[in-house]
């Protein structure tokens, strides 16, 4: 379990497991630290009989995540780990694989690679004041393409990823990509609930559903393919020139 200085915080609520994502001075944003420590909690989770449900959110009321740690990945830090970044499976991707059902409770900017990590849970809900963005196509990059259609339809994921505009959590309700929208300080509290309430049912018969639910809609063929479409993306000439001018659009650096 992370101290109260880490990266990413744990505390149980009875079979519920509580992670905080905790670098509010970068809004939560993914680096190489949090992406590993998101993947290794999962993964301890998933060999705990008594973690029933994962809640996911971000410290205080500015951020849920803001995404992939600009400053890292365009080299303007170093990375705190020296190891390569976890691969997607490894990392944020155990979200989208894990048995356990995820809930997001997403408390403020969710964007990029965050609304990536909030897709891939099983239920989004979001506080009044959430807003969520998916900024691939202006950093050259294909950004929940395989995911996004299942819970919006394919038009709106087109919309919201070609444009790569904001929208606003009232908006994400009714394009049904949370399922609800409380006060901020209500939030939290709710998704709590909810876990516990699906922590109470059989967890044979929950995850045979998650399973179930995911083989009807989620597609293993898509996310390779915006897996390998990324791969070609990333490093060209266009894609690099594309995430600088962002890097220093976002940073000022």
């Amino acid at each position: 379990m992370s101290d109260e200085g880490g990266v990413l915080l744990e505390k149980r609520h009875g079979h519920v497991l509580l992670l905080t994502m905790n670098r509010p001075e970068r809004h939560h944003a993914l680096n190489r630290e949090l992406t590993a420590a998101l993947g290794a909690a999962v993964e301890r989770a998933e060999h705990d009989p008594d973690v029933r449900v994962i809640v996911l959110t971000g410290s205080g009321e500015r951020a849920f995540c803001a995404g992939a740690d600009m400053l890292e990945m365009s080299g303007v830090e170093a990375s705190s780990r020296p190891a390569p970044a976890p691969s997607r499976d490894g990392g944020t991707g155990r979200f989208l694989t894990t048995p356990i059902p995820v809930i997001a409770a997403v408390n403020g900017y969710c964007y990029g690679g965050g609304a990536s990590l909030a897709i891939s849970c099983d239920i989004r809900l979001a506080s009044e004041s959430a807003t969520f963005r998916l900024p691939g196509t202006e950093y050259g990059l294909v950004v929940a393409a395989a995911t996004l259609p299942r819970l919006v339809g394919s038009s709106k994921a087109k919309e919201l990823i070609f444009t790569a505009r904001r929208f606003t959590a009232a908006e994400a309700l009714a394009w049904g990509l949370v399922s609800a929208v409380y006060p901020q300080p209500e939030l939290l509290a709710a998704a709590l609930a909810l876990a516990q309430e699906i922590a109470g049912h059989s967890v044979a018969a929950v995850r045979g559903s998650k399973r179930v639910i995911d083989a009807a809609t989620l597609s293993s063929a898509a996310l390779e393919l915006e897996a390998e479409t990324n791969r070609a993306l990333r490093g060209s000439p266009e894609q690099s020139e594309r995430f600088r001018s962002a890097t220093r659009r976002v940073t000022g650096r």
